[in-house]
Parts: C-alpha cells; structure tokens; sequence
C-alpha cells in the first residue's frame, strides 16, 4: 500500500496537487479544520465552506464543527457552493498511476463541492488508492452510475498560444486528504 501511495503522490503533486496523509479520521479532520481556519473560512460573503455528505462525517457533531469553524455548512446548494471559497468532499477511489481521483458524482451536491469553491478539500482512504484505471473500473461498475467524476490536479486550461491558467473552470486549488483509518469520527 505504501508505494501504491507514494505513486500517487508523486503524479498528484506533479500536477500541483496538494497530498498530506493521515493515520487516522481524527487528525485528518483535525488538519482539515486547521486548514479551514488558516485559510479565512468565515461567515462573511465569498469565504465560506460547504461540505458534502459522506460516512467520513459518521458521528461528528455538525454543530461543534460549525463553532469551531463559524463559515461551514452542511447543507449544499448550488448559491452556498458558487459563494464559497472551500468545497469539501469524500471521493471513492484514486489511481496512482496518475495521481487522479474517481468519484461516483450522481449527487449534484457531490459535483457542487468539488467544482464552484476556489478550494477542493478531497478526502479518501488510503485503501481506495489504487494502481490503474482498470482497476477502478472493476470497482465502480460504469454502467450503472449515472455521473462518475475524474478529477486530476486544480483546473487548468491554455489558450492556443500555450498560455497556462489555473482556476478558470474549477479550483484553483486541491488539497487531498488521505487516511488510513477510514472509521467513524466523533468531534
């Protein structure tokens, strides 16, 4: 597992993604809340964070994180998204051989999150790392979801002069979180 993740890292960071690993749901969410508040996430317009449903909010108290963090919410619509500077969610799986993460996205607030904020905060267990994209396949099953979502590095674009910019259709900026020990979390 450990060199599966550090392929991954290194294709994802070569894509100017940020990866930082965690033994544990409590100090991932620990450094998430930290990163929250580090970058300016408030109750103030454009500096929100929405956060999508997922089991790796299992047994959190919403409201303690809403003190902690004044700024988040749960409750994800298109405008709460579109006025948020962070988008926080789970994905499903990840290919190390090019640092890209897989998501089954057929939950609009799944694909809100991870494309209106600046900021894409993508948490996934270590153990859904895996070699290939064939490998995903087996596990996801294309013919049976509606929406899947590949997500390699912040947006990028380039105009036909080979001009690079980042963030124009998407975040600026991801931050993957990767734990390995993906069990509930209580704040």
């Amino acid at each position: 597992m450990n060199s599966t993740f550090e392929a991954f890292k290194t294709k994802a960071e070569a894509v100017s993604a940020e990866v930082h690993r965690f033994p544990t749901q409590a100090e991932a969410l620990a450094f998430i809340l930290g990163f929250l508040q580090e970058s300016g996430v408030s109750d103030a317009p454009q500096c929100g964070a929405v956060w999508a449903a997922g089991s790796f909010l299992d047994g959190a108290r919403k409201d303690d994180l809403k003190v902690k963090v004044p700024g988040i919410t749960f409750e994800v619509t298109k405008e709460a998204s579109a006025d948020s500077k962070v988008g926080i969610s789970q994905l499903d799986w990840a290919i190390s051989s090019t640092g890209t993460l897989v998501q089954d996205a057929a939950a609009v607030e799944k694909r809100l999150v991870s494309t209106l904020p600046t900021i894409h905060v993508a948490i996934l267990g270590t153990d859904r790392i895996l070699a290939d994209m064939g490998s995903v396949l087996e596990h996801l099953r294309p013919q049976q979801i509606d929406y899947i979502s590949f997500i390699t590095g912040p947006s990028r674009t380039a105009d036909i002069e080979r001009v690079l910019t980042i963030g124009v259709h998407g975040p600026a900026r991801l931050i993957i979180v990767v734990v390995d020990e993906f069990q509930k979390v209580t704040a």
